[in-house]
């Protein structure tokens, strides 16, 4: 295969792939939003574009920019970041109990997530680091010494003696 035909190869693969985001990224978006029970009309008016340019991203005709997509997740009341990575803007990352509890919050705003997603996930490898490095830590609390956080101070006091010119 020569250059020419090579570059066009490479051209039609990314065309192929980007039409495929396109198509998939649309599919779900009519998925969420017919199982949320909304129309496409409410869906539109809540995110802020027309009826037929939202149609013709349910029909992957279109593909939405991440401004857009955070719109629509505004609009279904999803997570920005599922959309983004069915569009392929984000990388997907592992799934576990506490992202799962925090993606599926509706108390929460989309920046309020991802900032416990991003703290929660630096204590992760934080401690991931240590238990690499060999850190003497404890189970309760993963601090050295213990859990240092959740333990009450023991005070004794002691009783002085009482002096013998002190009534009883």
């Amino acid at each position: 295969m020569d250059g020419d035909a090579a570059e066009t190869s490479a051209a039609g693969d990314r065309s192929g792939r980007v039409a495929n985001a396109a198509h998939d990224i649309g599919g779900f978006i009519r998925s969420q939003r017919e199982a949320a029970q909304v129309s496409l009309r409410q869906l539109a008016t809540l995110a802020g574009v027309s009826n037929p340019y939202l149609s013709q991203i349910e029909r992957g005709l279109r593909n939405p920019s991440a401004e857009v997509l955070a719109q629509i997740a505004k609009g279904l009341r999803v997570s920005s970041e599922v959309l983004y990575m069915r569009a392929g803007y984000l990388e997907q990352r592992p799934h576990g109990p506490v992202r799962d509890a925090l993606l599926a919050d509706n108390g929460l705003t989309e920046r309020q997530k991802q900032v416990l997603l991003d703290i929660y996930e630096s204590f992760c490898r934080e401690n991931q680091a240590n238990e690499d490095r060999g850190d003497a830590t404890e189970l309760m609390g993963g601090v050295p010494g213990g859990n240092r956080d959740n333990e009450v101070p023991h005070r004794t006091t002691e009783v002085p003696p009482r002096q013998e010119n002190e009534p009883s």
